[in-house]
């Protein structure tokens, strides 16, 4: 896969401001309404080949599987 370069992308750009402004984690479909793209689980990868370290996690709502994404800042990391 071509990741796009972070600082030349408007789109990867989007993503990381929602990811970085949400109170927690957001949800596939929050993403795709804060940030204007379709491909979540693209847009993460390459957020992670320009180094920005994205977790996701799935759970279990209502009988519907949510996949739950939050971006670990260099002060949530453990020493």
């Amino acid at each position: 896969m071509h990741s796009a370069r972070l600082a030349d992308s408007p789109r990867l750009q989007r993503v990381l401001a929602a990811l970085r402004h949400a109170d927690g984690e957001l949800t596939t479909r929050q993403i795709v309404a804060e940030a204007d793209v379709c491909a979540v689980n693209s847009c993460i990868a390459e957020l992670r080949d320009n180094g920005i370290d994205v977790r996701c996690r799935q759970e279990i709502r209502e009988g519907r599987r949510l996949w739950l994404y939050r971006v670990v800042e260099q002060r949530e990391l453990p020493l």
